[in-house]
């Protein structure tokens, strides 16, 4: 596979240690193939867990200590450790690797966003390889990613990345429970397979906050923004070098990149939503046409919630199921007046529209 542009996602799972610390050994294996890809001549932006799990290994907390500060009390104090760390095996590889802590709200503002972009872009220009982390001495609650997954898509579609890969403590996707001897990995994954719920655990790892459930909807929905992404076993000995040298489908599970969206539908593909646009039968239908189709106001039955001119909103059938997201190109109080009706600009332009299916 020929990729000159690739983010590759670790897992806690794959840096922790037997006994809860940071394991170092697995660290210097990954930084030597990151190296060896880089020698090749491909950007590589890497994100990584890991912090909480290594401050578990430097601190005890104190009993008084509640869920939400145990948590920024690890980060900060393991954060130091994780990045000392890299800095150390990159540098006897003579690599310079930088630090960007991120939060959701970084990817809501437009202007954090670009900046955010071009300060990737800068650190890749200067050959410098950035590590990314949830800054999760400030991220709290509803400002929290879904896990590093989630981020990992972001950086992937705002980079316009060639592939993204996620190293878990599996081999890949299962048809079953991977326990069972009898389950096989789902070795490719296309656009016809979209419900995961039948062959994928909704167990979450011992220390990542996301499941592997989790890692297929993100998969898929970087996969459909025409990024390749690929699922693998970070623990095992030469897994990057191993996947990048060989066929597609070969290596863990390959999500096959459907097709090339445009960087506005990429950034409203991961946006939060601020509100739900219901349509009717006949508008689902014209929204899933192929040929390009804005949504109008006749094709709307309910508005759900408060928005304004410019936000970004879930678009759902009558039962609720989520079909994609748009920009509106209406407050919901101005569109609550046009429901139904004919002769309206399109309440969200199709070049601003993003479809799940």
């Amino acid at each position: 596979m020929k990729y000159k542009k690739i983010v590759i996602k670790v897992g806690s799972n794959v840096l922790t240690a037997s006994d809860g610390g940071l394991d170092v050994h697995i660290i210097e294996k990954l930084v030597n193939q990151l190296a060896q890809i880089k020698s090749q001549g491909i950007d590589v932006i890497l994100i990584s867990s890991g912090a909480v799990a290594s401050g578990r290994g430097l601190i005890k907390l104190t009993k008084k200590a509640d869920n939400v500060a145990a948590r920024q009390v690890l980060a900060s104090v393991g954060q130091v450790k994780l990045l000392h760390t890299y800095y150390d095996f990159f540098k006897n590889q003579s690599i310079i690797c930088s630090q960007v802590l991120v939060t959701k709200e970084d990817f809501r503002d437009k202007t954090h966003y670009f900046n955010m972009r071009n300060c990737f872009e800068a650190l890749l220009e200067q050959k410098v390889l950035p590590i990314v982390n949830e800054n999760d001495v400030v991220s709290v609650s509803e400002l929290m990613f879904t896990d590093n997954d989630e981020l990992a898509g972001l950086i992937a579609t705002m980079l316009n990345a060639d592939a993204l890969i996620i190293l878990s403590n599996v081999n890949g996707i299962y048809n079953g429970n991977p326990k069972d001897q009898n389950s096989k990995i789902i070795s490719i994954v296309d656009e016809k397979l979209v419900d995961f719920s039948k062959y994928v655990s909704t167990e979450k790892s011992n220390f990542g906050r996301g499941g592997m459930i989790t890692k297929c909807n993100i998969a898929r929905k970087v996969a459909k923004s025409g990024i390749a992404v690929h699922i693998a076993n970070g623990k095992t000995d030469s897994i990057l070098i191993d996947l990048l040298n060989s066929s597609i489908g070969s290596v863990g599970t390959t999500f096959l990149p459907v097709k090339q969206a445009s960087n506005t539908k990429k950034r409203i593909a991961f946006s939060d939503s601020k509100g739900k646009i219901v349509l009717n039968n006949g508008a689902v239908e014209a929204l899933k046409n192929p040929k390009a189709t804005s949504l109008l106001a006749v094709g709307i039955i309910e508005i759900k919630g408060e928005f304004s001119t410019g936000d970004i909103v879930h678009i759902t059938n009558e039962k609720q199921h989520i079909l994609g997201l748009g920009k509106v190109q209406y407050s919901s109080k101005k569109l609550v007046e046009i429901i139904g009706q004919k002769g309206h600009k399109p309440v969200i332009h199709y070049d601003f529209l993003y479809m799940n299916e």
